[in-house]
């Protein structure tokens, strides 16, 4: 049921009105006395049912239309058709209210100030946002003992290391309680351990609080650690809208064979088969999990090429989702 759902977007467009360029600098010349314009849509009719406390995994490649969903769903833009319900909310019309039940992390953007220590920052956000003495010292509390950062929140930032700072963001879109979170590439830069703190972090609150997160990210492992479901765009489409685990079920039935080689090869020769990723040393091939088809790939590869190591896997995630971006 629709009630089920923090967020609803149904038959979503964002059209943009752009000067229409043509090549040659006569062309161009021309534009400055003639001008001329093209709609360019980024989102062509996105439909997409959230609930509530899941974690959310947008995804696209660059230009798909995912950036341009997000200023949808934050109250940046507003839609040129179609609705969008968030919380009982149209971010664009009652942005004073809806701003209070939302966070947003930009991993590429700091909140924080560079030259003060971050609770100096809070304590700013807890008078923008009117949040009580008690809910403050109970959330910082909790926050800080999870990320284990009681002492780094007192240094200016300036001092602070990428995850430290990462770490800290997270605190300050999240002393409020929002509702909802936004996530932009929360763990770029990250070392693995940096990351590990930070996924269990969004979990814990995710279970605790039941915050829903919407994750934008090119770094698979953190959707495949983080998220149930994933919608995924492409030239403003949704392509992919479903569970990890249905798409994982779905490329179950195939696997992939890895070759390296002793010397360069014709990729040309492999144009036939059903390539993940080549190169002159080494190739990728993806075929159905029978043992016969395994075979006869195998079998066609070694006697064609000086083969030195051969390694058959699952499809990965990063393979199912580039798929997923190459549908139309």
């Amino acid at each position: 049921m629709l009630e089920n759902y923090i967020i609803k977007l149904n038959n979503v467009k964002k059209e943009y009105r752009v000067k229409a360029y043509k090549q040659g600098i006569l062309n161009n010349i021309k534009i400055l006395f003639e001008k001329k314009y093209k709609i360019v849509r980024a989102v062509d009719g996105i439909s997409i049912n959230i609930k509530y406390g899941e974690i959310r995994g947008l995804l696209g490649p660059n230009g798909a239309g995912k950036s341009t969903t997000i200023k949808l769903l934050t109250g940046i833009l507003h839609p040129s058709d179609g609705e969008i319900d968030v919380m009982g909310y149209k971010p664009w019309t009652d942005r004073m209210e809806y701003v209070k039940n939302i966070g947003v992390i930009l991993g590429q953007k700091s909140q924080l100030i560079w030259d003060i220590a971050p609770l100096e920052t809070y304590k700013l956000h807890k008078s923008m946002y009117n949040i009580s003495e008690s809910k403050f010292n109970q959330n910082l509390e909790y926050f800080c003992k999870i990320l284990d950062i009681d002492e780094v929140i007192r240094k200016p930032v300036r001092f602070l290391s990428l995850g430290e700072r990462m770490k800290c963001e997270f605190v300050c879109s999240l002393l409020h309680d929002p509702k909802i979170v936004f996530l932009d590439e929360p763990t770029i830069g990250l070392d693995v351990i940096a990351k590990e703190s930070i996924r269990r972090f969004i979990k814990e609150i995710n279970k605790s609080k039941r915050t829903t997160f919407i994750l934008t990210t090119h770094d698979l492992s953190d959707v495949e650690e983080l998220c149930d479901n994933i919608t995924v765009i492409s030239n403003g489409h949704v392509v992919v809208d479903d569970s990890i685990d249905n798409l994982k079920n779905l490329f179950s039935e195939k696997k992939v064979i890895d070759f390296k080689f002793s010397e360069e090869v014709n990729i040309k020769k492999f144009s036939d088969l059903d390539v993940v990723c080549i190169d002159p040393y080494s190739v990728s091939i993806r075929v159905d999990n029978k043992e016969e088809y395994l075979n006869k790939i195998i079998s066609k590869v070694v006697n064609e090429f000086n083969v030195i190591d051969i390694n058959i896997s699952k499809v990965s995630i990063d393979d199912i989702i580039k798929r997923c971006y190459m549908e139309k």
